[in-house]
């Protein structure tokens, strides 16, 4: 998959549109994460040092109604933009208008501007969410060059990703290169052993990463929620844990698909009250009882797991093996954060989501190759989708001509 990068285009002096995830959570008025933030920085200090003209476009939470406007303004964004940067970051408060057109029209170069939440375009009838052509049209208006590194809305075909770049010249910025080159090159051509682990709490939320992953990982280690029906559908009382009845045949259809790819746990730390401080004991996956619930994977999985991510030349996780919110049941999927840190000439990849949050939690996030800003994208990548914010990037040009005398 070979798509135009930043060094294809040319942006000296000219109005660069960059769509980048700024979606971060904020309470009270403050970001408690920056992490997409920090992962933007790369492309937009290139088109800086290029002497671009920066225009920044995100979304924020969802928009539906009018008191969502004001919770979910990207100004608060935009200042903290600002300090990591240390230079001004031009917030205008609105998505489309004169005020808008006429700062853009000023900029000089290295200037950076943000435009308010391209979801506020939503609160009438969705424009943004539906790829509105009108809408696609004017944010294009407005620019010269658009880079597109917003992966965590590449599953989503939307007016300020899709829209821009099917009427702008479209290349993808560092982020973006990062997971295509990560996350697409594992599922095209992994380097093996290759091993997958899933968690999370539904198996209906990965039917598709499952079995596309059957087809080509060599082992699927399967933690978290998820696990609890794999397991009834195996004929196991998992008493009150979670399970999902109307897709127990389909878990047991994967299993005699999988032919012994599939790795379940064999024990776990189980409770009789969903909550942070109740008491729990571990047991094996035949004496759960009745009146318990699994929250967590056990030791003796641990231990199983380690085995069979041992010697791996590629690991892609998605979704925590246990309730990592809750710090006696944070164990299981800290030591997955270790096992995968300590790997040696292993390339690992967390798919963003839960798992990303958990593994930046528990300070590991230096430790693995790649860590995707995306979570509902990096699952449809894992499911070996096509997905629309990355298929709309221009492709890059092969010269054709190869080695040292190739002056392309």
């Amino acid at each position: 998959m070979k798509k135009k990068t930043l060094e294809d285009i040319q942006v000296n002096g000219k109005k660069v549109l960059v769509r980048v995830d700024f979606n971060v959570p904020v309470q009270d008025g403050k970001i408690t994460d920056d992490n997409r933030i920090i992962q933007a920085l790369p492309t937009i200090k290139f088109l800086l040092e290029e002497n671009a003209k920066v225009i920044l476009l995100s979304h924020l939470g969802r928009i539906k109604k009018q008191e969502d406007l004001q919770k979910n303004s990207l100004k608060v964004v935009s200042e903290r933009l600002s300090e990591l940067l240390g230079k001004p970051v031009k917030f205008i408060n609105e998505t489309r208008g004169q005020k808008l057109e006429d700062t853009i029209n000023n900029m000089k170069e290295q200037d950076i501007v943000m435009m308010e939440n391209t979801r506020f375009e939503d609160l009438d009838g969705k424009k943004e969410s539906k790829n509105d052509s009108d809408l696609g049209e004017y944010w294009a208006s407005l620019g010269d060059v658009f880079v597109n590194d917003a992966f965590g809305t590449a599953h989503r075909e939307h007016a300020s990703n899709v829209g821009i770049s099917s009427r702008l010249e479209t290349a993808a910025g560092f982020l973006m290169e990062k997971e295509i080159r990560y996350i697409g090159s594992t599922v095209e051509s992994p380097e093996r052993p290759f091993v997958a682990i899933l968690g999370g709490a539904k198996v209906s939320d990965k039917i598709g990463v499952i079995e596309n992953l059957l087809n080509i990982a060599d082992k699927v280690l399967i933690g978290g929620g998820m696990a609890y029906t794999f397991m009834k559908a195996q004929g196991y009382n998992i008493g009150n844990s979670i399970v999902e009845m109307d897709k127990v045949d389909l878990a047991k259809h994967l299993l005699e698909q999988a032919k012994g790819k599939i790795i379940l746990p064999v024990d776990f730390a189980v409770t009789k009250e969903f909550s942070a401080d109740a008491p729990y004991r571990y047991t094996d996956y035949k004496s759960i009882k009745e009146d318990e619930e699994g929250l967590d994977i056990g030791p003796k999985t641990i231990k199983l797991f380690k085995k069979e991510l041992k010697g791996a030349k590629t690991v892609v996780w998605n979704g925590p093996v246990g309730v990592f919110e809750f710090e006696n049941y944070a164990k299981g999927t800290k030591a997955i954060c270790e096992i995968l840190a300590n790997l040696e000439n292993t390339r690992t990849i967390i798919g963003g989501g839960d798992s990303a949050a958990a593994a930046i939690q528990m300070g590991f996030k230096e430790r693995f190759t790649h860590i995707s800003t995306g979570g509902g994208a990096s699952l449809q990548f894992l499911e070996g989708k096509e997905l629309p914010g990355i298929e709309s990037i221009d492709d890059s040009v092969d010269c054709g001509c190869e080695g040292s005398d190739c002056e392309c």
